[in-house]
C-alpha cells in the first residue's frame, strides 16, 4: 500500500517539475510507516551525495524489487521517470489485486475445510462420548442400531489413538514442508497447483496475467527483451512458470522468436502465444502483452468467483452432510427407547 501510494505522489511531484530531492524530503515525512520514511531518507540521501534514483532504490531490494529499479532506470535514461513511475502504480496495483485473488482462490475452501475439521474433532470428541454414557445408562450398546454402532467405534478409535493421531499429522505436515523447501519438492507442488482440477485452471490464468503485465510493462518502458525476461521469471512465483520463460529467454538469445519456444513449454494457452506471435510480427508486443493482460485479469474475476460459487455450497454438503450422519446416529437410539416408553 505505501508502495502505490508513494509511486503516485512521487510520480506526480516529479510531473509537476519539483527537484527529486526535494520530492523524496517531502515524501518522507508523510507517511505513517516509520520504515519505509526512513529508507525514503536513506534514498534521499544517497541521492545527495551523487547517486542516481535507481542505485538509491537497489540498496532496498526488499522494499523495491528488480522490476521497479529496472523501470525507473529506464526512466531515467529516457527522461520519462514521471511516466515511468505512473506506469509502475498501474503495475503494482494489479500486482496487488492479483495476490488478493490468489488467496480468495486458496484460503477460502482450506478455510472452510479447517472449520469441518474443527466440528468433526468437537463430534468425536465430547459429543458422542456424551451420548453414548447415556447409552449405556439405558442397557448397553448391543441393541443399538448399526450406524450408530459405527459412529461411536469411530469416535473410540479415535480417542484411543489421538496421539497417534497428532504425531502422524504433524510429521506429514513436517515433511510437506521440507519437501517444498527442496527444489525438487518445490517444483512438483507448483506443477500440481497448476494441473489440479478446478484451481489449477484459476492458478494457470493467474500466471498468465503476472507474465503478460509484467513483461508487457517493462517492455512498453524500454527495458531490453532479454533483461525483462529474466526479471519475469523471477517474479513469475511459479517454479513451473519460471523455467518456462528461462527456456524462451534462452531460445530468444539464439535468435528465435517468442512465440515459439513459449509454445513448446506446454505451460501457457495457445492462444496467448498466437497473440503474442502477432504482436511481435506487427513490432506491438508490449501493446499486446497488455491487452493479454487485462483479458486474463477479467478471466481471473470471473474464475475466482465461480470458484467460489462453486465450493461454498459443496464444502456446506460436505460438512452437513458429515454432521447430519452422526446426528441421526446419536438421536435414532433416543427416538426408539421414546417409541417403547410410550408404547408401555
Amino acid at each position: 500500500k505505501e508502495l502505490v501510494i508513494f509511486t503516485r505522489q512521487f510520480a506526480t511531484m516529479i510531473d509537476a517539475g519539483l527537484p527529486l530531492v526535494q520530492c523524496l524530503e517531502i515524501l518522507s515525512g508523510q507517511g505513517d510507516n516509520k520504515l519505509f520514511n526512513k529508507i525514503l531518507k536513506d534514498i534521499k540521501s544517497y541521492v545527495e551525495q551523487g547517486g542516481t534514483f535507481s542505485e538509491a532504490l537497489r540498496k532496498h531490494p526488499k522494499v523495491f524489487d528488480d522490476l521497479y529499479v529496472n523501470l525507473v532506470a529506464a526512466g531515467e535514461l529516457g527522461g520519462i521517470l514521471d511516466t515511468i513511475l505512473n506506469r509502475l502504480a498501474v503495475y503494482i496495483e494489479k500486482r496487488v489485486k492479483l495476490k488478493r485473488q490468489v488467496k480468495s482462490a486458496l484460503v477460502y475452501p482450506t478455510a472452510i475445510l479447517f472449520v469441518a475439521i474443527i466440528v468433526i474433532i468437537v463430534m468425536l470428541t465430547w459429543v458422542i462420548p456424551a451420548f453414548r454414557s447415556m447409552f449405556a445408562e439405558f442397557g448397553g450398546e448391543d441393541q443399538l442400531p448399526g450406524i450408530t454402532k459405527f459412529v461411536i467405534n469411530v469416535s473410540e478409535g479415535f480417542l484411543d489413538n489421538a496421539i497417534w493421531i497428532a504425531l502422524f499429522i504433524a510429521a506429514f505436515s513436517t515433511a510437506i514442508g521440507y519437501s517444498y523447501r527442496q527444489p525438487k519438492g518445490k517444483k512438483f507442488w507448483h506443477k500440481l497447483l497448476l494441473t489440479m482440477p478446478v484451481i489449477g485452471p484459476v492458478m494457470r490464468k493467474i500466471a498468465v496475467a503476472r507474465f503478460t503485465r509484467t513483461l508487457g510493462t517493462l517492455l512498453s518502458s524500454g527495458v531490453p527483451i532479454l533483461d525483462a525476461m529474466n526479471i519475469v521469471a523471477r517474479a513469475a512465483g511459479n517454479v513451473i512458470v519460471e523455467e518456462a520463460i528461462k527456456n524462451t529467454a534462452d531460445r530468444i538469445r539464439e535468435g528465435r522468436t517468442m512465440a515459439e519456444p513459449l509454445m513448446e513449454t506446454k505451460v501457457f494457452p495457445s492462444m496467448v502465444v498466437q497473440m503474442i506471435g502477432v504482436g511481435e510480427q506487427t513490432g506491438a508486443l508490449d501493446t499486446m502483452l497488455n491487452k493479454i493482460a487485462d483479458f486474463y485479469e477479467d478471466e481471473v474475476d470471473v474464475a475466482v468467483a465461480s470458484l467460489t460459487s462453486l465450493l461454498e455450497p459443496l464444502m456446506m454438503v460436505f460438512i452437513g452432510g458429515i454432521v447430519g450422519v452422526i446426528l441421526i446416529a446419536m438421536y435414532m437410539p433416543i427416538f426408539e427407547i421414546a417409541g417403547k416408553v410410550q408404547a408401555n
